[in-house]
């Protein structure tokens, strides 16, 4: 079986440099497909190695908005993605009419969309935020009045920081981050004494139990900083693969309530030699879309 997955990873490989692809690979993908990645990162991080990508291919080892995000910032590029089913719920939340109404309805407002959003939802927002820039790029806005989607949880952590911005909020979250329960976190935090890290797309319940509340990767610096006996770590299992590597004598416990994400864990190493392999699935969007959708996208890394 070992044998099998190095003579695959060859196969990956080889193709790579003879197709001169980048393979960009989130922390919540398969350790192996992490392991074969030329970059692995947060979202934020991922976006702007797309953006200096000098490759002719890239291949985008997470879910399909981050592929779009790739295509946008590369409209002439091939962007690959090894599973075409590999979705966010989150992003599949946002109905396009509540933006038109929400901005019909406020004046001074700006349009902030996680960059957890499909291609469409950006075209009509003013700027894309992630969980490490969101508090950089909405202190910034002159705005007053933030329409801030689609994650609740992530807005309302934002919002507890700057009252003196009215925020209106989606009703999206992650099925995933949305549903750790927060008497099981207090527990493990009573019984083990250890840090409890929390990514801002847990309730804020969950959040207020946090010795550290960031993005993936500001989670993963702070393991590498302090370098504990253990953490509790409420996000994606996949980040552990890094978190071991930067701290391996620490424990690490994810909560029970903390499930994996099924499509991220789509990305696999057979997947990945069959897109390379075939230069497919691709993502294609209309033109005229990505000129819009990109405008956000754009601005958030000006911002940033």
């Amino acid at each position: 079986m070992d044998k099998d997955i190095e003579i695959l990873k060859e196969k990956i490989l080889r193709l790579k440099e003879e197709k001169d692809v980048l393979i960009l690979a989130h922390f919540y993908a398969n350790s192996e497909v992490q392991d074969i990645a030329d970059k692995v990162g947060d979202s934020f991080k991922l976006a702007k190695d797309a953006q200096n990508a000098n490759n002719k291919i890239i291949c985008f080892c997470g879910v399909n908005f981050m592929g779009e995000s790739a295509k946008l910032l590369n409209p002439d590029k091939k962007i690959l993605i090894p599973d075409i089913n590999a979705g966010c719920a989150m992003a599949d939340m946002v109905n396009l009419d509540d933006i038109d109404r929400v901005r019909e309805k406020y004046e001074d407002l700006a349009i902030v969309s996680y960059i957890n959003t499909k291609a469409d939802v950006k075209s009509k927002s003013d700027v894309c935020v992630t969980s490490s820039n969101a508090m950089k790029i909405v202190s910034a806005l002159p705005n007053k009045n933030i329409y801030f989607l689609p994650d609740k949880n992530l807005g309302s952590y934002i919002a507890d920081k700057m009252p003196d911005k009215n925020f209106i909020f989606h009703e999206g979250y992650c099925k995933y981050h949305n549903f750790v329960d927060y008497e099981e976190v207090r527990a493990l935090k009573e019984e083990y004494g250890y840090d409890v890290l929390v990514h801002p797309e847990c309730t804020s319940q969950v959040v207020s139990l946090g010795d550290c509340v960031g993005s993936t990767k500001a989670l993963l610096d702070y393991v590498e900083k302090t370098k504990k006996l253990g953490y509790i770590v409420c996000t994606e299992e996949g980040i552990l693969y890094q978190m071991n590597k930067v701290s391996p004598d620490s424990e690490f416990i994810i909560p029970r309530s903390m499930k994996p994400c099924r499509d991220m864990k789509k990305n696999s190493l057979e997947n990945l030699y069959r897109v390379l392999l075939d230069e497919g699935p691709e993502i294609i969007l209309d033109e005229a879309m990505m000129e819009r959708a990109s405008l956000p996208l754009k601005k958030m890394m000006e911002m940033s």
